[in-house]
């Protein structure tokens, strides 16, 4: 005989993901008439950064700038570069993989005072 009375209990989890990724877990709830068995799945994304550089250089004068991009997630990373401005240059895409550092060289060659 069922009264449609259902008993829940709130089980709140918080946890500090140190970088991107995916993390499982098990819960395990036991007591003297019934053994319970949980498992959490949680994906972590990375947020979307944006970055910004300023270039100085004598006049006429072509500068080349190596950014360091570290991957320390899981998963080996792809890049699509889209360059904005004039006179900049560099590789459309960039590929890192896990556990490795890559250059980007970005150059600027301007044609004129600016």
């Amino acid at each position: 005989f069922f009264l449609g009375i259902i008993d829940t209990v709130e089980f709140p989890i918080k946890f500090t993901p140190r970088r991107a990724g995916c993390y499982r877990c098990q819960i395990i709830l036991k007591s003297s008439y019934d053994v319970r068995v949980y498992e959490i799945e949680c994906v972590v994304h990375a947020e979307h950064a944006d970055a910004q550089l300023e270039f100085v250089s004598p006049a006429y004068q072509t500068v080349t700038q190596e950014i360091p991009i570290s991957n320390m997630s899981s998963d080996d990373w792809k890049f699509e570069a889209i360059l904005e401005g004039h006179c900049f240059y560099g590789p459309s895409v960039l590929n890192v993989p896990v556990g490795e550092t890559v250059h980007y060289s970005l150059t600027f060659k301007p044609v004129a005072e600016c």
